[in-house]
């Protein structure tokens, strides 16, 4: 059996599992975006095998990555396997038996299979904090073994900020717009670092923060002076640039966006009249090529009237509210 090296480059057609998790109310969203990200929607509940290599931390639902070095039809296969790992001079490591994994759910049997790998790994073993993890999951009937990589979940740290809106998008979900905007495109063959995005109704600017957070070119604006100072506010929070986001109508707006993510305003005691929602849905159209449109109403309609074709549709869902969240081109 040849040699698994755990800091081997990859190979061609490398695999690589992903676990992710969402709540239910998020459910809809999460499995379109990972379609987006990977070209395929999971086919398992909480895990995704790919060939496409995506640091975890590229989207929220994401948890880990495993980099797969070693696939076996048996758990005593995987065993001789994992006797011929290398790690590095003075590495430590530790087993996880991932839970996600096909018919393995008592905690006993996945501690065992834990210490039955890491008696064949010659290093020193280190439950807390080691330099190593090393992820071993049941697919079907395969066994699959490497090196785990987690997410930095740096997102997180984002949720507090100078200003906010009571019903504003919240981080994650912000996140995940940015990726299904970016990604279909990216998907044409388009370099994804190139891209410039708009967000014409910005409000205190969390799309546009998690935008830059993730290296991408956007600009916003906003109606409302309330919500630019409270814009611009987080943003310098954050270290970027607050001249990004301008006070204007998104009606009188020059130039040309590869996307838009565009959170449709909305008010508790009142309705947009839909000519001005249209209205917005052609500015929208004649500003970008693709768009992700997010609102709190019936808007298949309106969009198709505004020039748009509709390719994916999902739901998210918080206390008392229920969003819509369109992908346009």
């Amino acid at each position: 059996m040849n040699r698994h090296e755990i800091n081997s480059s990859a190979m061609n057609m490398q695999r690589y599992i992903y676990t992710y998790a969402c709540h239910e109310t998020e459910r809809e969203l999460c499995l379109l975006e990972l379609k987006s990200l990977f070209g395929q929607p999971p086919a398992h509940d909480s895990m995704l095998l790919s060939h496409r290599r995506l640091e975890p931390g590229t989207s929220p639902f994401i948890h880990l990555r495993l980099n797969v070095t070693a696939d076996a039809g048996t758990l005593d296969e995987l065993c001789e396997a994992a006797s011929a790992i290398h790690l590095e001079e003075g590495k430590t490591f530790k087993v996880l038996c991932l839970k996600e994994g096909d018919n393995v759910a008592d905690y006993d049997e996945r501690r065992g299979i834990e210490r039955r790998i890491g008696a064949r790994i010659r290093g020193q073993a280190q439950m807390k904090g080691p330099d190593v993890t090393l992820g071993v999951i049941r697919v079907g009937e395969r066994w699959l073994l490497g090196k785990c990589i987690y997410s930095d979940r740096s997102w997180l740290e984002r949720r507090h900020k100078p200003q906010n809106y009571s019903t504003g998008l919240p981080v994650l979900v912000a996140k995940a717009l940015v990726n299904l905007a970016v990604k279909g495109i990216a998907a044409q063959g388009i370099d994804a670092g190139r891209l410039k995005l708009l967000d014409p109704c910005c409000g205190m600017g969390n799309v546009m923060i998690e935008a830059l957070s993730m290296g991408k070119d956007i600009r916003g604006c906003d109606i409302n002076p309330l919500a630019v100072r409270g814009a611009r506010v987080n943003l310098r929070h954050f270290g970027y640039e607050e001249d990004r986001v301008k006070l204007g109508d998104m009606n009188l707006l020059e130039g040309t966006y590869d996307a838009a993510i565009l959170d449709m305003p909305y008010n508790l005691c009142s309705v947009l009249p839909a000519d001005e929602q249209k209205q917005m849905l052609r500015s929208l159209r004649r500003l970008a090529a693709r768009a992700v449109v997010v609102s709190t109403e019936p808007m298949a309609a309106l969009l198709s009237k505004s020039g748009w074709t509709l390719t994916e549709q999902c739901r998210i869902h918080k206390t008392g509210m229920s969003r819509e969240i369109w992908i346009c081109e």
